[in-house]
């Protein structure tokens, strides 16, 4: 089986509105490649001062999300709206949710950003995600077009763990949308993705924002797609626009079965430590 499949890359403002007007115009435009999926990056609907943020948060069932399922109907194609904010139970806080969305306009799943990033670098940068933000809790694979898919956000990308939690759940497709940061992402973006992709032998989909937006901030882009060797199949220019690649599953049953990792795995060791470890407490 085969899923083909398009990374979008945007340059969202601190202008709801346009930005979603944008995020569909370009599903449109990268629906004419015959695709069975469309991923959009974290933050699609909004970046910008935080206090207008805030407001910009829809319910659960929030007007741009129904505007994405329909779409998804129109086009007759899967949407990973890599992340919208969502009103959430803590006051002043939202939660940052990634939404997937199956070809006939159903949500088959949601997964809210579990790490956030709180950075304080004296004279440099202080930033704190989990001001504005309320975590997630749960770990989310889902199933689309016959296989499983794992969801993640951005910054979840420097935590290991999540990602052989999905792969022992039976993800064959990691999911990270990201506005990763531009200082960090010209280091880190691509051997974390790549890494993530090769110690789970999985796909990984992985659409970002590009350039800058208000007040200061700026993204790395470099969108791409991995496989399960790790190998980079797509990655997008330095702009707004998407690159497309076609995932063969046979490849990741081959990458499986010669470098079987995954089954080599040693849990009633990783157990015995643990419970060393606890029993020492």
């Amino acid at each position: 089986m085969i899923m083909r499949v398009a990374v979008c890359q945007l340059n969202s403002q601190d202008d709801k509105e346009k930005n979603v007007t944008e995020a569909l115009e370009l599903v449109d435009r990268a629906s004419r490649e015959q695709l069975d999926l469309i991923a959009l990056p974290e933050y699609l609907d909004f970046q910008g001062p935080r206090e207008q943020a805030l407001a910009v948060a829809e319910g659960e069932n929030g007007e741009t999300l129904q505007r994405f399922q329909a779409k998804a109907r129109e086009l007759g194609v899967a949407i990973l709206m890599g992340s919208v904010r969502v009103q959430g139970a803590s006051e002043g806080k939202v939660l940052n949710r990634s939404i997937l969305i199956d070809k006939s306009g159903d949500v088959v799943a949601h997964y809210d950003k579990t790490h956030l990033y709180d950075v304080d670098l004296p004279g440099r940068v202080t930033y704190k995600e989990s001001d504005t933000i309320e975590p997630g809790r749960d770990i989310v694979v889902a199933s689309l077009e016959g296989r499983k898919v794992g969801m993640s956000i951005c910054y979840d990308v420097r935590f290991p763990e999540l990602y052989r939690l999905l792969a022992l759940e039976g993800a064959q497709v990691l999911f990270v949308p990201a506005a990763f940061a531009l200082y960090t992402g010209r280091d880190h973006w691509e051997v974390l993705l790549r890494a993530r992709a090769i110690e789970n032998q999985c796909f990984v989909v992985a659409p970002g924002q590009i350039g800058p937006y208000p007040p200061s901030g700026a993204c790395n882009g470099r969108s791409m797609i991995i496989d399960p060797w790790g190998n980079v199949m797509a990655q997008a220019p330095d702009r707004v626009g998407y690159v497309v690649a076609e995932l063969e599953f046979d490849l990741l049953d081959k990458v499986r079965a010669e470098m079987p990792s995954l089954q080599n795995r040693r849990a009633d060791v990783y157990a015995l430590a643990k419970a060393m470890k606890d029993s020492d407490k």
